[in-house]
């Protein structure tokens, strides 16, 4: 067998693709397990979207290649849509690039900007793939700290009195996920004002701004010309179109020049129709988002009374489609609260060490669940 490459080493199977192989096997042998670990939504894209997508589908011009940047429609539809909701302009012209999911956009940013042996500052706790992404291309890691004791936020002063030297880029997400804790103006002013002093380009992962959340923010509203910032988003979560796989970034044009050079010589541009369908649903009104909140929001209050009968302590004042509680004190770890879940409960439940070690303490529960199947999870844990 040809060795594989020095890269593939650098990068484990995914914990979800391990455990859900698990799960499969024990609803094979019969077993009804409830799944609440994963943040996959349940709830329908708006109708227009949809339509928009089968009509597309019907013109036999949609299914050619398409322009590596994007339809121009779809880029204007974007910057009208950060224009609206986070107060931010950008120039769809150059400003604005569509990924195929906002996942994508984590390896191109990571491969346009990282040499062997660059520095990366990823949070713990944090999404998995900031770290992979850096090793794969042969970076470190250098992780810094997210407690509850500093609200799940980076302590920029902690981290300037390490050795700086070497470090690129800088990964936040907010809201958080997993904590669930929004962004203020302050945070993302000090994390430019951060970024600018050290020249670090800092990438904000910014899916959740819309779930649970009545003030979306943008850490590009707090620099003009959005240098050293770059932003990720994504329809996955808003508009329940992860399947879809339709994301953008959002910043300076030469980041979105340099992250394109990587992205064109991967992929040939995203199918038209998902284009097409993705301009009705930047375009679509606030009534969308309230009543996708009002369904999050008793999903929320649900899933926070399970939590206190499994004995864990949360709250309920959380953004984006989970809750991050803590575990009760007689288990050794998440892991072993999740095990125990899934074994007397047959209730699986994210241990928080998947995203940290800060997590070791904490689990997260999704709320992409029907309530018919949280009212059966309660019965199962009474």
């Amino acid at each position: 067998m040809v060795d594989s490459a020095n890269r593939t080493k650098q990068a484990k199977e995914y914990y979800f693709s391990g455990k859900l192989s698990i799960i499969r096997e024990m609803i094979s042998a019969g077993i009804d397990i409830i799944n609440m670990g994963i943040g996959n939504p349940d709830i329908l894209p708006p109708d227009e979207v949809i339509d928009a997508l089968t009509n597309s589908c019907n013109n036999a011009e949609a299914h050619g290649y398409q322009p590596y940047r994007g339809i121009d429609e779809l880029r204007s539809a974007i910057s009208d849509w950060y224009y609206r909701y986070y107060d931010v302009k950008p120039d769809p012209g150059s400003q604005v690039l569509p990924l195929i999911g906002s996942k994508e956009g984590i390896m191109h940013i990571s491969m346009a900007y990282l040499n062997m042996e660059d520095a990366v500052l990823v949070p713990d706790t944090g999404y998995p793939a900031y770290a992979t992404a850096a090793r794969i291309c042969g970076a470190r890691c250098i992780y810094y700290d997210l407690s509850k004791e500093n609200n799940w936020m980076p302590d920029l002063k902690s981290i300037e009195s390490t050795d700086l030297q070497g470090i690129k880029l800088m990964w936040v997400n907010y809201p958080n996920m997993p904590a669930g804790v929004r962004a203020t103006d302050k945070l993302f002013r000090d994390l430019v004002n951060f970024a600018r002093k050290h020249n670090i380009l800092v990438v904000n992962d910014n899916p959740y701004s819309f779930i649970l959340n009545n003030k979306p923010l943008s850490i590009l509203s707090s620099v003009n010309s959005f240098e050293n910032v770059l932003e990720l988003n994504s329809l996955s979560k808003s508009h329940n179109m992860a399947g879809w796989r339709l994301g953008m970034v959002v910043g300076h044009e030469e980041h979105i020049n340099d992250i394109l050079k990587i992205k064109s010589n991967i992929d040939s541009g995203m199918f038209l129709p998902i284009q097409q369908a993705a301009i009705k649903a930047f375009r679509i009104g606030q009534d969308w988002y309230d009543k996708l909140n009002l369904i999050y929001s008793l999903r929320q209050q649900m899933v926070y009374d399970l939590l206190l009968r499994l004995g864990c302590s949360t709250t309920s004042d959380q953004s984006g489609m989970f809750l991050w509680s803590r575990i009760p004190d007689r288990f050794a770890d998440s892991y072993e609260f999740s095990d125990h879940c899934l074994d007397k409960y047959h209730l699986f439940i994210t241990p928080g060490l998947v995203f940290g070690l800060n997590g070791r303490r904490y689990v997260r529960t999704s709320l992409s669940l029907k309530e018919s199947r949280i009212k059966e999870a309660m019965e199962r844990v009474k």
